[in-house]
């Protein structure tokens, strides 16, 4: 399948994230979509770490899911896993797809609600932007007591045709 495009994820910060050793943990974020693997740094000693790392994904397959996975580092043992989220980009897609590339800077043009059928903490608002389309997200993280990341998406489109971004 040719590539849509690139998946821009900007993995900002962690917040309350559970300890996993006995005094500390040292968090990284690895995201996968399909095969493709990229991964933040590590933080060390730290529950709350601030990341700020852009991480890139090709877009083929739209429908594969983005699975975000936090990981506590250590040293003579395998890594632990903290939680993972999942990122549903198809509302950012929808939105990316039905809006004027015109549009004034910093209109909302999308919000998406937390439900069962996402990771999201709270509500998230798909925006444009210095002429792209970000949207923030919180997500909460599944299978641990405790523990969000901070996220931003952007897809940087292949263009179909003047008016289309993906078929």
């Amino acid at each position: 399948m040719e590539m849509l495009g690139l998946l821009k994820i900007r993995v900002q910060r962690g917040i309350n994230l559970p300890l996993k050793d006995t005094f500390r943990s040292d968090p990284y974020v690895v995201v996968t979509m399909g095969e493709q693997r990229v991964k933040t740094s590590c933080k060390k000693n730290n529950c709350n770490p601030v990341w700020n790392d852009e991480l890139t994904l090709a877009l083929k397959y739209p429908n594969v899911p983005v699975v975000l996975t936090v990981y506590d580092k250590d040293t003579f043992t395998k890594d632990d896993k903290i939680g993972e989220a999942k990122i549903d980009i198809k509302p950012y897609l929808e939105a990316l797809n039905i809006s004027n590339q015109c549009l004034p800077n910093g209109v909302e043009v999308d919000r998406v609600q937390p439900s069962r059928d996402n990771c999201l903490a709270k509500e998230s608002c798909i925006i444009w932007k210095n002429g792209k389309m970000i949207q923030d997200m919180t997500l909460m993280l599944q299978n641990v007591e405790c523990g969000e990341v901070e996220v931003q998406i952007e897809v940087i489109p292949k263009r179909i045709s003047e008016d289309t971004f993906f078929p």
